[in-house]
C-alpha cells in the first residue's frame, strides 16, 4: 500500500472544491431564489459561513486525531466507543453512498441529453471509471481532481466574468421583500451546495505538515468555493428574470447563458455540470473508501473493507457495488434530502462532541458553540420547510436502519467500534 504522503494543501483543497461545486450550484440557484427571490446571494453567504465554522472545527479535530476515517473517527472521540457512534457511524457512510448515487444519475441525465444511449449507463459507467482510479491510488485522484477542477472553474469563472459584464442592474433588485425568514430558508438550501468540504479532513494521513496543510487547504477551499457561488448567483440574476430562474430551476445556469453566448453557452454550462457531477464523484468515492477502511479497522464493519486492492481498499468495491442497485432502481429525488440533511445532522453532533475535547484539540469553544447553532438552525429551516411531507418520517427511518444494521454488525463481528488515535493523558 502506498505510503507516501500525497496530499499538498493544493491537492486537499482542490479535492474539497471539487467535492462542493459539484451538480449542487447547478440546481440550487433555481430552487433558493424561489424562496429567497433576488436576495439568494446573502443565503449563499448565510451558507458560506455556517461551512467554515463547521471546517474550522473539523480542522481542529483532523489535526489532532489524524484518520482516514474524517467525521467517523470524531465521533468515536466525542462520544466514545459505544452503539451511539457505531450508528451515527453507518449512517453516515451510507448518506454518502447516497449521495454517489444521486450525483451519478444527475451525470447520466446531462449526458444522455447530448449523446446517444442510456442516461444509466452513463451514471454506471463514470461510477465504474472513477472506482478504478481510486484503486490506482491516491496520486491519481489528486491529479484527476485538480484537472477536472481547473477546468469547470474556469468555465465558470469565464461565464461569470462575461454575464456580470453584460447583467442588467435592474433585474438585481429585488421584486419582493424578501425579509430575515426567506433569506433563512434559503440558506439551509444554500449549505446543502457547500457540502463536501470535509472531504478534505480525509486525507490528513496523506497530507504532509497537517498542522499547518489542514487549515490552509479548507480554509481556502470554502473561501474560494463561497466567492464563486455569490457571484455565480449574481450573473444569473443579473441575466435572467427571477420567474425564469425560478421556472428553469434544474438548469437555471445553464439557462443563464442563453441569452449573453446562445445555444451553444447552454450546452456548454450543461457539460460543465457533467464535469462538476464528474469530479464530485471522484472526491466522495475517495472519502467512502477512506471512511469503509476505517470503520473495518475500528471493528464496525466486515474486515473485507480493510483489504489492500492495488493503492485502494477492497472496501471500495463493495461501496461501489451498493451503489449501484441505487443507480438502477432507486428514486433519489426525495432519499437524497434525507442524505443532504443527515451529513448536516451528523456534522452537528460531530462539533456538539468536539465541545468536550477542545482542551484536547486546543480549538476555541465559542467557535465550536457557533458551529452547533448553525448547524442546529440550518437543520430545524430545512424540517420546518417540509413539515408537511413524509421527509421527517424518511430521517427518521435513516436512523432506525442504521441502528438495526449497528445491532446486526455487532452481533456478527462482536466487536466494538474503536478509536484509531488515542486521547492524551
Amino acid at each position: 500500500m502506498q505510503t507516501s504522503k500525497n496530499f499538498t494543501a493544493f491537492d486537499a483543497a482542490m479535492l474539497g472544491i471539487g467535492s462542493m461545486v459539484g451538480a449542487g450550484i447547478f440546481i440550487v440557484i433555481g430552487q433558493a431564489g424561489a424562496i429567497a427571490g433576488n436576495l439568494v446571494w446573502v443565503s449563499f453567504f448565510i451558507g458560506g459561513i455556517a461551512a467554515l465554522l463547521s471546517g474550522y472545527s473539523l480542522v481542529k479535530l483532523a489535526i489532532r486525531y489524524p484518520s482516514r476515517g474524517g467525521l467517523v473517527e470524531y465521533l468515536v472521540q466525542g462520544y466514545g466507543e459505544g452503539i451511539f457512534s457505531g450508528m451515527l457511524g453507518v449512517l453516515f457512510y451510507l448518506s454518502q453512498l447516497v449521495a454517489i448515487a444521486a450525483v451519478a444519475k444527475s451525470f447520466g441525465a446531462y449526458a444522455a441529453s447530448f449523446l446517444p444511449g442510456s442516461a444509466t449507463l452513463y451514471a454506471l459507467g463514470i461510477v465504474g471509471f472513477f472506482t478504478l482510479v481510486n484503486l490506482i491510488g491516491a496520486a491519481w485522484v489528486a491529479r484527476f481532481e485538480n484537472a477536472i477542477v481547473i477546468i469547470k472553474v474556469s468555465v465558470l469563472l469565464l461565464f461569470t466574468a462575461i454575464a456580470l459584464y453584460h447583467a442588467n442592474p435592474k433585474l438585481l433588485t429585488p421584486s419582493f421583500q424578501a425579509g430575515t425568514p426567506p433569506l433563512l430558508y434559503a440558506a439551509g438550501l444554500t449549505f446543502f451546495a457547500y457540502q463536501g468540504f470535509s472531504v478534505i479532513t480525509n486525507t490528513v494521513e496523506e497530507m504532509r505538515n497537517p498542522a499547518r496543510t489542514m487549515p490552509k487547504a479548507m480554509t481556502g477551499a470554502i473561501v474560494f468555493v463561497m466567492a464563486l457561488y455569490l457571484l455565480t448567483s449574481l450573473a444569473v440574476l443579473g441575466n435572467l428574470p427571477l420567474q425564469k430562474v425560478i421556472s428553469a430551476k434544474d438548469y437555471a445556469l445553464a439557462e443563464a447563458a442563453r441569452p449573453v453566448f446562445g445555444m451553444m453557452g447552454f450546452k456548454i454550462m450543461a457539460v460543465t455540470a457533467m464535469l462538476a457531477t464528474a469530479s464530485a464523484i471522484n472526491a466522495t468515492l475517495y472519502a467512502v473508501a477512506e471512511i469503509g477502511y476505517t470503520l473495518a479497522k475500528e471493528g464496525n464493519l466486515p474486515k473485507i473493507y480493510s483489504y489492500n486492492v492495488f493503492q485502494s481498499f477492497e472496501g471500495l468495491l463493495v461501496s461501489t457495488l451498493l451503489v449501484v442497485p441505487m443507480i438502477l432502481f432507486f428514486n433519489l429525488t426525495q432519499i437524497t434530502t434525507v442524505a443532504a440533511l443527515t451529513v448536516l445532522l451528523v456534522q452537528g453532533l460531530v462539533h456538539a462532541g468536539h465541545w468536550r475535547l477542545a482542551d484536547q484539540t486546543g480549538a476555541s469553544r465559542p467557535l465550536i458553540a457557533l458551529a452547533v447553532a448553525a448547524m442546529t438552525l440550518l437543520i430545524t429551516l430545512t424540517l420546518y420547510q417540509h413539515r408537511h411531507d413524509a421527509l421527517p418520517l424518511y430521517l427518521l427511518g435513516a436512523f432506525v436502519l442504521a441502528w438495526i444494521t449497528e445491532l446486526i454488525l455487532r452481533r456478527t463481528l462482536r466487536t466494538n467500534i474503536l478509536r484509531q488515535s488515542l486521547p492524551k493523558r
